[in-house]
């Protein structure tokens, strides 16, 4: 399986210079987030992925979309890679209006308000993490699987910190959380 995180956002730009929450709900990629993306999806054409999977935060779908775009895969919703509802960041936008910006995508699955207050705690994002491993190793084909995700989600799968438009090649199946 591959993780690979969203590009840098308008979020992640203002947070950087001040270490202050911006107030930036669910904010867009910025340039350098886009060409992050478009190195990262070129780097994977050389890897075997079938499907992608993609967190319903405007981030990552603008990142999946630069990264299909590129691979040609199909993309599902899956909020269990959502991430760790802390910051203004990580409240989402209503699923009904992520279907208007992407009407090629299946939103039906997600509830109208998918993300959490923002007082999830670790062990919650632990538990998703749990989830979503014990997810997709009950359907199989997981190794050939590209989820779009954030910060601290791969942090909590995997233990790894990775940088915008990073890409980590993981074994799910070996993975303690």
């Amino acid at each position: 399986m591959y993780l690979l995180r969203h590009g840098q956002s308008q979020f992640n730009v203002n947070y950087a210079k001040t270490r202050i929450d911006p107030n930036i709900p669910d904010p867009e990629l910025t340039e350098e987030g886009r060409n992050q993306i478009r190195s990262a999806a070129i780097s994977l054409k050389e890897k075997e992925i079938t499907n992608v999977l993609v967190s319903p935060y405007t981030r990552t779908l603008q990142t999946a979309e630069i990264v299909t775009d590129i691979l040609k895969l199909p993309v599902t919703i899956e909020a269990l890679v959502r991430e760790h509802a802390f910051f203004s960041c990580d409240i989402g936008s209503p699923a009904s209006n992520l279907s208007k910006a992407w009407p090629h995508l299946d939103f039906d699955g997600l509830h109208e308000h998918w993300w959490p207050d923002l007082n999830e705690t670790e062990e919650q994002v632990k538990v998703r993490c749990q989830e979503f491993q014990q997810k997709m190793l009950a359907l199989g084909d997981w190794s050939k699987t590209l989820v779009i995700s954030h910060w601290a989600f791969i942090r909590g799968l995997t233990g790894e910190e990775i940088i915008n438009g990073g890409i980590l090649n993981i074994d799910l199946a070996t993975i303690e959380i």
